[in-house]
């Protein structure tokens, strides 16, 4: 079984990787990247580790240390509890809330914005 799946889609690159512990999902990722980068490497593309997070997906109650260290260009990479993927707000345990707030701020956000510019157009009031 693999224990590693690359989803790629235009500039974004989303890696999973599975294991039986942190530790060991620590230790395969790593491997991972260190392959990517080899790869990223010889086709002169360089992924930007600023930009690059960390984030461990689980269900599992287990109380181990979930703190992750991942490195790209020997840089360790910043871990996350949410993170946007192709305009998705994820969280560590696939709840979606965090999706919701931001797609409602951003609607009440666009409504707002709209009511003014129909005022200004309309001529209301």
């Amino acid at each position: 079984m693999a224990r590693t799946k690359v989803v790629a889609y235009e500039d974004d690159l989303l890696i999973e990787t599975r294991g039986d512990s942190v530790r060991a999902v620590e230790k395969y990722a790593n491997v991972e990247l260190r392959k990517i980068e080899g790869w990223s490497r010889r086709n002169k593309i360089k992924f930007n580790d600023k930009k690059s997070k960390v984030m461990v997906v689980t269900r599992r109650k287990r109380r181990e240390d979930k703190d992750i260290t991942l490195y790209l260009h020997s840089k360790p990479l910043e871990q996350v509890r949410q993170m946007k993927y192709l305009g998705l707000i994820l969280d560590q345990e696939f709840k979606f809330q965090g999706h919701i707030k931001y797609t409602t701020e951003r609607c009440a956000k666009l409504t707002h914005n709209l009511s003014r510019v129909a005022i200004l157009t309309w001529g209301l009031g």
